[in-house]
């Protein structure tokens, strides 16, 4: 008996679940919420403990905390989704809490980590007039980082079936733009592969927020992002996916800062590459003599 026999209410003519299986995935996104919760408290903390130079030596650590926090809201994220599909409790009530929930985890949190770290820390020796000018800017971009995450939200709620600009293959599920999730685990593994040293140096910072330019955009473009919507575990796969497994499993634990940055940008970059390749084809496509 599958999981979702074992949640069928027996008393229910329309064979729908008991209403306490509802509650499963509301925890993983409370979980969710809870998460983009904490980071937003630890960015604050960590800002706090740079501004002082008894502290500053702690505000790494606290920063660290926002940055893996982003990171397993993107887990349960996931996981709320499949547990709903999984044990047919999927609801418009669960739909609408899971948007809310990526607001702050991957909206707020994400924008509030990207100001704090990057930006707010610059080294004063530069100018009060440049300083100013960064910092509006800094102010401005990543304001439009969780608008361009909060209009994708609304976009992914309204669409029945959204098509790609660059449509794929029609056996395969795919996001029209960067799904919010990946963008801010895109600022979380940058944050906590660079050890969580607030940037000090201009250049940097103004690479920074090039980067959060790039994600918002790339969160409202209609181009093409694989979905793994489409992948069951009920499958029978081959014997190299239990090695990739374990490879990963490893790699998480001796080297997860490196991994999860690899991961991120391999995502983000993948939308893009897709989209360079399919305008090369077009380009160089051989035209039809009549």
């Amino acid at each position: 008996m599958t999981l979702r026999d074992r949640l069928i209410d027996p008393n229910s003519p329309e064979r729908r679940p008991r209403k306490a299986a509802y509650v499963l995935p509301t925890l993983f996104t409370a979980g969710n919420i809870f998460l983009g919760y904490i980071s937003i408290l630890r960015s604050f903390k960590g800002a706090m403990m740079a501004a002082s130079a008894a502290t500053s030596g702690l505000a790494p650590e606290h920063f660290t905390v926002a940055a893996q926090a982003i990171g397993a809201a993107v887990v349960l994220d996931g996981l709320d989704g499949r547990i709903a599909r999984m044990t047919n409790t999927t609801s418009d009530f669960g739909r609408e809490m899971d948007s809310l929930a990526d607001v702050v985890s991957f909206g707020m949190a994400p924008a509030v980590l990207a100001f704090a770290w990057g930006v707010q820390f610059l080294d004063p020796t530069i100018g009060a007039k440049a300083l100013g000018r960064i910092f509006d800017a800094g102010y401005f971009i990543a304001f439009l980082f969780l608008l361009c995450g909060a209009c994708r939200l609304a976009r992914f709620n309204v669409q029945k079936n959204p098509v790609p600009k660059n449509p794929g293959r029609p056996d395969r599920k795919y996001f029209v733009g960067l799904p919010i999730p990946a963008a801010a685990a895109m600022v979380g593994a940058v944050v906590w592969a660079a050890d969580a040293q607030p940037i000090s140096w201009w250049p940097v910072t103004v690479a920074w927020l090039a980067l959060l330019l790039l994600l918002g955009f790339l969160m409202v473009s209609t181009w093409r992002y694989y979905s793994f919507k489409g992948i069951s575990f009920s499958k029978g796969y081959s014997p190299l996916i239990i090695i990739l497994v374990g490879a990963f499993i490893y790699g998480l634990f001796n080297y997860a800062q490196l991994l999860f940055l690899a991961m991120a940008s391999s995502y983000v970059a993948s939308g893009i590459l897709i989209r360079i390749g399919g305008i090369v084809r077009r380009r160089f496509k051989p035209t039809r003599e009549s």
